[in-house]
């Protein structure tokens, strides 16, 4: 360690504060045991905090080890065991076996059920230490522990300061190896790093262990402090304390532990000499941190000082070489003419709902083959099917020869079958070069070694800068995953995927959100990693998955409807009418005949000019401009990912403009909260229908119902089906039915303006006619803005259309033209590959 990192060492500011507080307090000619106390709880929150900061899981109960351990220290000193410090270790090793035990069972859990759980156990030993009189001393507790090593409080103390300060130095160590690292990832991204090939539970055991043993050490301590044992430690009254020590001083620092401690011990011993309602003047306090400082002590201190940033680990990463080895992919070695990933008669079912049925698939090695499909095809099904995330109703799946089909998600990874995620998934929290060292060393060590540096893997380290260079994120290593551009995170997310050794890529949307300078990039990167890897992309921008793509398959209503090359796919009729909605089997709706309104006749009602959104960073609409009029019924179509739902997310105030206005009647809708937007009169009908599946037609509608709005009987006369199901509850409707009641609840409300996600997605087409009708009976009433995925359903029943490519308006006219237009339908919303495309 260099004079700089000895300096910045948080061991050393521990020894200091906690010696400086030791030479105060033998200045004030005070006792010196409330200083021992405070170092005592600094350890015992750091090891709370290696659960709560490192992990991710809360644990109310960790006090059962603090107790349990303080008992076990005062059994072994009266027993047979006369030495005090061995009295310690053998309290620490009864703590390690409890908590093996006992997180075997709970770690099952996670979330709410686990805090419970740890609670509860704390509860049962309380009861026992209080009640079983015989061995525990029950409300009296075990009294007169010998200190037979330390003859003066004083010797004590430092005997505990040299012990706290040690437990620092092997937790800051800890949590810099391979181990502890791994820990961060999980708490950051569980779903990542399972697809890494972490084991995710047997890491949550292992730091459950390794509290249990600070938090035991910290407990035999106690009871030498006090020389007894009692029952309270275990209470639920102090079962929170050194949780409440740790947020007070901040869960995502280091030494955030030891200024709650700090804090609340002297206050608690302050307070409590002039009240013993001191939680009264303390609570308040712990209110304010709450809400004003989340980040706790440490927190409030760097906004102070005007540089915040998370301390549970050192900011820096290892010095970049002067020579970055270039990029070997593991897969090179692979027979290009023997399949690599093979699925025979996969299926996945849940309950009737079929959502793969007997996927047959091959995939071979340096090919770039790409899924498409409509929405809701089971393209995303598929894959968690081919990862592990779910397991198949039936069918096998094959990786190089070997049946993987139930191999958990970690097994399968280690095999080299990497994943990227549909939504962005990194370690947000770890800088670029951790996201990607993580990975590399989930293939080679996985979460091995305790005592040594993760960052001093010089082979680990090379490895990392070769991808982090191949995807072109080497300058941007340092920076936090979290603070990079959308474009950025896409490239680091590719990254992560390759560096566990993958020999198969599986891509899940990589192009979703860019802006095009960053998709042209993204893209260029796919298409060369092909030529070195076997490459699976499902992506919803068609055009350049048939610019780039060696193969496509084309899933549909959970069936491969077609596989070839990508001219052939284009020109495959099922494709064509999977993608336009032409009728397969003879049964089709039919549009009503309706008046179309002429021309801009009635007043503008909204207008929204230039908007752009995106989620998380990302770029989704770019500029979209959007009028609708008063009664107009306007379609909003485009191949599925292209920004429609989106469009009705902003309009409705449910995401936030990066750019652009969105003007609703006169109002500005930019600062108003979205039930502010639905109570000016726009409404949504959302994707899904959404109601509330317990209670029936009548409570769903009644709940919605406001001054203005349509009656029940209107509601009946608009759908006269739900006449004779309104006693019926939601979860018990038919898929029409409950898209009818979605839409009369959106009209119980008065609504000017009625947006329609997708409202004849999975209706037979005698409901979609039902449907339909009632949508006429609307017209001129309300204004409409329609998204549907089959633009002859809604094209003849409105007035204008905008077609939305890539986040952007492509077109922007009158229903009739696109309607009578089957060219610029296909060019639109259909597959067809042109020149143009192969050459973007």
């Amino acid at each position: 360690m260099n004079a700089r990192g000895f300096l910045a060492h948080p061991a050393l500011w521990a020894s200091l504060v906690l010696s400086g507080l030791t030479l105060l307090w033998l200045s004030l000619g005070a006792p010196i045991g409330l200083i021992t106390q405070i170092a005592i709880y600094t350890l015992y929150g750091m090891g709370v905090n290696l659960l709560v900061g490192y992990t991710g899981l809360v644990p109310f109960g960790a006090s059962v080890f603090f107790g349990c351990a303080s008992y076990a220290a005062a059994f072994f000193v009266l027993g047979r065991i006369s030495n005090d410090v061995f009295g310690i270790v053998l309290a620490v090793l009864f703590s390690l076996v409890l908590a093996f035990g006992l997180g075997a069972l709970i770690l099952r859990r996670k979330g709410l059920y686990f805090s419970l759980l740890t609670l509860a156990c704390s509860q049962i030993a309380f009861e026992v230490a209080f009640k079983w009189t015989a061995v525990t001393g029950g409300e009296n507790g075990l009294q007169g522990v010998a200190r037979a090593s330390f003859a003066s409080d004083l010797s004590f103390h430092l005997f505990v300061l040299a012990a706290v300060v040690a437990g620092i130095c092997l937790l800051w160590r800890l949590v810099h190896s391979p181990f502890g690292r791994a820990l961060q990832a999980v708490r950051d991204n569980e779903q990542r790093a399972r697809s890494l090939g972490f084991n995710v539970y047997l890491l949550r055991l292992g730091s459950f262990v390794l509290m249990a043993g600070f938090v035991g050490f910290s407990g035999a301590l106690l009871t030498f402090l006090l020389q007894g044992v009692y029952a309270n430690n275990l209470s639920w009254q102090h079962a929170g304390d050194a949780l409440l020590m740790t947020v007070l001083g901040g869960v995502h620092h280091f030494l955030g532990p030891l200024w709650g401690a700090i804090t609340f011990i002297i206050l608690e011993n302050r307070l409590s000499a002039i009240t013993e309602n001191w939680w009264l003047i303390f609570a308040p306090i712990l209110i304010l941190f709450a809400l004003l400082s989340p980040e706790g002590i440490q927190g409030l201190a760097q906004r102070l000082i005007g540089k915040q940033r998370w301390t549970l680990t050192r900011g820096s990463i290892p010095p970049r070489p002067a020579l970055i080895e270039p990029y070997v992919s593991a897969a090179q070695a692979m027979d290009p003419d023997k399949p690599i990933l093979e699925t025979r008669k996969l299926s996945k079912q849940f309950g009737s709902l079929v959502t793969a049925r007997e996927i047959d698939l091959q995939v071979k090695p340096f090919v770039l083959h790409s899924i498409i499909g409509p929405n809701g095809a089971g393209k995303t099904t598929f894959y968690n099917m081919l990862t592990g995330v779910l397991r198949p109703t039936s069918g096998q799946v094959f990786f190089e020869g070997s049946e993987v089909t139930r191999l958990p998600m970690h097994a399968r990874a280690r095999l080299g079958m990497g994943r990227s995620f549909q939504i962005l998934s990194i370690f947000p929290n770890l800088s670029a070069f951790e996201n990607v060292r993580i990975a590399v060393q989930a293939q080679r060590i996985g979460a091995r070694g305790l005592l040594r540096d993760a960052h001093a893997d010089q082979a680990i380290n090379a490895r990392t800068w070769s991808i982090l260079d191949a995807v072109g994120l080497a300058d941007q290593a340092a920076e936090l995953a979290q603070d990079l551009p959308h474009g950025a995170k896409r490239l680091l997310e590719i990254g992560v995927t390759l560096a566990i050794e993958a020999k198969l890529l599986l891509l899940d949307e990589p192009l979703a959100g860019l802006a095009e300078a960053d998709r042209i990039v993204v893209a260029d990167l796919i298409r060369k990693l092909a030529q070195r890897h076997a490459v699976l992309l499902i992506e919803h921008d068609i055009d350049r998955v048939l610019a780039i793509s060696d193969r496509i398959s084309v899933l549909h209503q959970g069936r491969m409807i077609a596989d070839g090359k990508p001219a052939e796919v284009a020109r495959n009729p099922e494709v064509i009418a999977a993608y336009l909605g032409a009728a397969q089997d003879g049964e089709r709706a039919s549009a009503p005949a309706v008046t179309r309104r002429a021309g801009a006749t009635s007043p503008v009602l909204l207008n929204a000019e230039g908007i752009a959104v995106g989620y998380g960073g990302s770029t989704v609409l770019s500029g979209v401009d959007l009028t609708i009029r008063e009664g107009e019924a306007v379609a909003l179509l485009g191949r599925n990912g292209v920004g429609k739902t989106t469009t009705l997310r902003a309009l409705t105030g449910s995401l936030p403009l990066d750019a652009g206005s969105i003007s609703f009647a006169g109002t500005d809708l930019r600062k108003l909260r979205p039930f502010e937007i639905n109570r000016l009169g726009i409404s949504l009908v959302p994707e899904g229908r959404r109601l509330f599946p317990n209670l029936t037609v009548t409570e769903n509608l009644l709940l919605a119902q406001r001054p203005g709005g349509i009656t029940l009987e209107e509601a009946f006369a608009l759908f006269p089906r739900l006449r004779t199901r309104q006693a019926a509850k939601a979860e018990n409707l038919s898929g029409g039915e409950r898209q009818m009641v979605a839409i009369a609840r959106a009209l119980m409300v008065p609504s000017k303006l009625v947006l329609l996600d997708e409202p004849f997605e999975g209706l037979a087409p005698a409901v979609v006619n039902e449907v339909m009708e009632a949508l006429v009976k609307l017209r001129g009433r309300v204004a409409m803005v329609i998204v549907e995925h089959h633009a002859e359903l809604v094209l003849p029943i409105v007035d204008r259309a905008y077609v939305l490519v890539n986040g952007q308006v492509a077109f922007a006219g009158e229903a009739a033209q696109l309607e009578h237009d089957e060219a610029l339908q296909a060019r639109l919303l259909g597959v067809v590959e042109t020149q143009d495309t192969r050459a973007a």
